[in-house]
């Protein structure tokens, strides 16, 4: 091991981080090691959310000071023990090779990569057509109170609740939240998509001076926007705990129902979320066990 890398121990082995204290989060000063540090930590609780499903990495080798990327196709130098799935393009090109993340090995390898946010998507590898989650982002624009963005994620649970889904909520990181309800990988995207926009206009329709899912942001003006467009195949959604290309390294947190009322959409993260987990277990540790056939 040379000077300029450090040891993480993982899943029995370890891997190697090479140049650990290269700044990431600049305003914050984490370096990486900070960033292989919080994905150590979180791993187990993380994992399970990933496990089998193919993920599109956004790194950032100069951290936050720099231009970052989203990449899709896997690195042609990555060790053979990372799992690659291939998935295929829809039209014309051939098929992408997706990088899993089994275990927490392959994900402390691709945080030494600068990989700060993990996307992933909605179906698993092995039923890449059907999806076994269904997600509505509520995505507001700058000055919305965070109470009134509350009162939209309880309004669009008990939406989710009337057409039979299980609602879950996560703070994204960013802006707003994510509603999310487990599903039993029987119907396609066009029929989950389907299920979604009805959700969503049927919000619309009853609130239409605060709520849109208007595509175009020069229409939307101040209001919330009803994103559905993540249920699409081989669309993403921002990863269970991980953290977020924002000053002070918030991440994306599922919560247990009761505690919207205190919590915003970038609380907990790079700094807090240890805390977090050690007096808390995951509240989406079972979210699968909650879908219905429909």
């Amino acid at each position: 091991m040379s000077a300029s890398s450090e040891r993480f121990e993982v899943d029995g082995g370890h891997i190697e981080v090479s140049r650990p204290d290269k700044v990431l989060y600049p305003d914050d000063s984490y370096g990486k090691r900070d960033v292989v540090a919080y994905y150590r930590s979180v791993a187990g609780v993380m994992v399970p959310h990933l496990r089998a499903r193919p993920l599109t990495l956004r790194r950032f080798p100069d951290g936050l000071a720099g231009e970052g990327f989203f990449q899709k196709e896997a690195s042609g130098h990555l060790p053979d023990w990372i799992r690659i799935e291939e998935v295929p393009q829809r039209g014309s090109g051939g098929p992408v090779h997706h990088v899993i993340a089994d275990d927490a090995a392959t994900l402390l390898y691709l945080a030494n990569q600068a990989c700060l946010e993990f996307h992933m998507m909605l179906s698993t590898a092995g039923s890449l057509e059907r999806p076994d989650l269904i997600v509505l982002d509520i995505d507001p624009p700058q000055g919305v109170r965070t109470t009134e963005l509350r009162s939209v994620v309880r309004d669009l649970c008990h939406r989710f609740g009337r057409a039979g889904l299980a609602p879950h909520v996560q703070a994204t990181g960013g802006k707003g939240f994510h509603v999310v309800a487990p599903l039993a990988a029987e119907a396609d995207f066009d029929r989950v998509r389907g299920w979604a926009d009805d959700i969503a206009e049927e919000a619309v329709r009853e609130d239409p001076e605060r709520l849109t899912t208007e595509q175009r942001k020069n229409k939307r003006g101040d209001r919330i926007f009803l994103d559905i467009n993540r249920n699409a195949y081989a669309q993403t959604m921002i990863a269970p705990y991980s953290l977020r290309a924002r000053s002070g390294a918030p991440a994306a947190t599922p919560l247990e129902p009761g505690e919207l009322t205190r919590v915003t959409p970038g609380g907990y993260g790079l700094a807090n979320m240890a805390r977090r987990l050690r007096r808390k277990h995951d509240p989406w540790a079972e979210i699968h066990e909650a879908a219905v056939p429909r």
